[in-house]
């Protein structure tokens, strides 16, 4: 049984990951660049700074990388129709965050993506009163695969770390919550674990979805927890 869940955002919650590997992509063909799908998988679940420094690096430059951001955010713009959402929710997503809410779950998001884009996007999808904290890459020193952004949402939500599952789709993130001492559900987007981080996974799923049947036995609603323990 665990207190709280604690999801990343970016691949797992909100599909991101694909939008903006195209963008980039595209962006990278207006400096007769030939940016790889492998080439840009290496940024994925990574924090801002680290992401920047290799994508300079692939695209010749900080001038080079400057131009390719204005086009990814021109790019992303112009997909987006009026008054909609910019990245769209993944698949099971809403199906599980309203499961764990019904159950009164406690829920937090421990995001590279600053508080602000965080708050944003959530609340785009009319997602956030499922969220009693937050915890953003803009509010940490060090970024994943450090734990510091999952041990500040817990500490956000007020429980202990080992009582919370955390919800992931990156290798950089898995390694964060196992090193906060949080057991982790995996869900790949993009990129799927190694084998030695999968190994270390509480479970690997193919959705958030997928998550659902495993509710009662993660997250007992208070009169289940107990009856369980008039039993013992």
């Amino acid at each position: 049984m665990f207190a709280a869940a604690i999801f990343d955002m970016d691949g797992l919650l909100i599909d991101s990951e694909r939008p903006l590997m195209a963008a980039w992509i595209e962006a990278a063909l207006t400096l007769d660049i030939a940016l790889s799908h492998s080439q840009y998988l290496q940024v994925v679940g990574l924090a801002h700074p680290e992401s920047r420094r290799i994508l300079a690096s692939l695209l010749g430059g900080e001038q080079a990388y400057d131009h390719a951001v204005g086009h990814v955010r021109s790019r992303l713009q112009l997909e987006r129709s009026d008054g909609a959402p910019l990245f769209p929710i993944k698949s099971g997503a809403a199906e599980f965050l309203a499961a764990l809410h019904a159950r009164g779950t406690r829920c937090a998001v421990a995001s590279s993506s600053t508080r602000g884009q965080i708050q944003a996007c959530l609340g785009s999808l009319g997602l956030l009163h499922h969220f009693s904290a937050f915890a953003g890459g803009d509010e940490v020193v060090r970024a994943k695969p450090d734990p510091a952004l999952y041990l500040l949402a817990a500490e956000r939500l007020g429980v202990d770390p080992a009582d919370c599952i955390a919800f992931e789709d990156s290798e950089n993130g898995t390694k964060a919550a196992l090193a906060a001492g949080m057991r982790v559900v995996v869900v790949p987007d993009l990129k799927h674990p190694p084998a030695a981080i999968a190994e270390r996974a509480f479970h690997v799923l193919g959705s958030l979805h997928d998550a659902v049947p495993h509710l009662p036995r993660w997250f007992p609603t208070a009169e289940a927890a107990g009856a369980a323990e008039k039993l013992v």
